[in-house]
């Protein structure tokens, strides 16, 4: 089990991209391992600690699937103490290559982050830095501590 600290953080991305999601009307943000199918043959899925699905993906008028969800737009994970870095970046990997436009890897231990994108190199934040995502939230600025409260 991942353990408090873990939970605390995800609650905390959860709320900002929330906020600034629903604000904004912009889609849904969803938590608690919501899984997205990665793979077709054989059949692979993944659960998000959080996932932002907008409403081009999704549209507003359409039903949240009680299964599998389509591709995210934005997928956070959340290290937790057991979890090696090379492992993380496969699985952000395995995303983005899944169709998820942007991974936030947060590394609760440094207060830091990666950003995954296909065909990029991971992008490195350090504690102090402003987080923006203006491929999938246009507009969203906090700086990175702000998941760390």
């Amino acid at each position: 089990m991942p353990g408090g600290q873990h939970g605390e953080v995800c609650m905390s991305a959860g709320a900002l991209i929330r906020d600034f999601v629903k604000r904004l009307g912009l889609g849904r943000v969803m938590s608690n391992d919501t899984f997205t199918r990665t793979h077709d043959e054989p059949a692979s899925f993944r659960g998000a600690d959080i996932c932002f699905l907008s409403y081009s993906r999704l549209p507003k008028d359409q039903e949240t699937p009680r299964g599998a969800v389509p591709s995210p737009d934005l997928v956070v994970e959340v290290r937790s103490p057991t979890d090696r870095v090379n492992t993380l970046i496969a699985k952000a990997t395995e995303y983005v290559e899944a169709g998820v436009a942007v991974v936030l890897v947060l590394f609760p231990e440094t207060q830091s982050a990666s950003i995954i994108r296909l065909d990029r190199p991971p992008e490195a934040l350090e504690a102090g830095a402003e987080l923006t995502l203006p491929d999938v939230l246009p507009g969203f600025a906090l700086p990175l501590r702000a998941f760390f409260e």
